[in-house]
């Protein structure tokens, strides 16, 4: 049986998106990660072009304006983040499996153009886990973990749109299990 060729992961805010795809990239090379565009400032030792590409507001518009992007939306009411079209679509017509790690909005629009992809939900143990991961970090205000986590209630609640959901209560674990899930035979790594 053939495995899909594109896989969606989506969550809550502080479920750990990043670190779960950070592990993949790391330890799985025969997964192809998209790598996101974002009018989001780099926090520390984030990369142009490996973590995301950093651009302005006005360079996203033009990408959107040119529908150079597979998904795009507007994340916590401030920053915008989107999917570039040709990347995705080069790595799949080179035969790589595909994980776009991307928020519940942009899941939602690559589902509409693409339905046959994989769509994998990463959830947190629990919500006090979550909590501790956002505050734990220090990346945003007070004012900001506030808005992050009345959108994570939003988006907890969208799990049974997805095809699979992973709980990323191990990295190691919930990265083998979405990788199995990809339809490729997990490792040790």
């Amino acid at each position: 049986m053939s495995h899909p060729r594109l896989t969606v992961l989506a969550g809550p805010t502080a479920v750990g998106k990043g670190t779960v795809s950070t592990y993949i990239r790391d330890n799985y090379p025969e997964v192809w990660l998209s790598v996101s565009a974002t009018t989001r400032p780099p926090r520390t030792g984030e990369e142009d072009g490996v973590h995301y590409y950093f651009v302005s507001t006005s360079e996203f518009e033009s990408l959107v304006a040119d529908g150079q992007l597979l998904e795009w939306a507007v994340v916590h009411g401030r920053n915008r983040y989107g999917t570039l079209r040709r990347t995705v679509e080069e790595a799949m017509a080179a035969g790589k499996s595909v994980l776009l790690e991307i928020d519940l909005q942009g899941a939602r629009q690559v589902k509409e153009s693409m339905p046959d992809a994989n769509f994998v939900f990463l959830t947190p143990p629990s919500w006090d886990e979550m909590v501790r991961r956002l505050v734990g970090r220090g990346t945003e205000s007070t004012e900001e973990q506030q808005r992050r986590l009345e959108t994570a209630k939003l988006e907890l609640a969208a799990e049974s749109e997805f095809d699979h959901t992973v709980v990323n209560d191990d990295v190691r674990r919930a990265a083998a299990e979405l990788v199995s899930l990809m339809g490729i035979h997990p490792r040790d790594s």
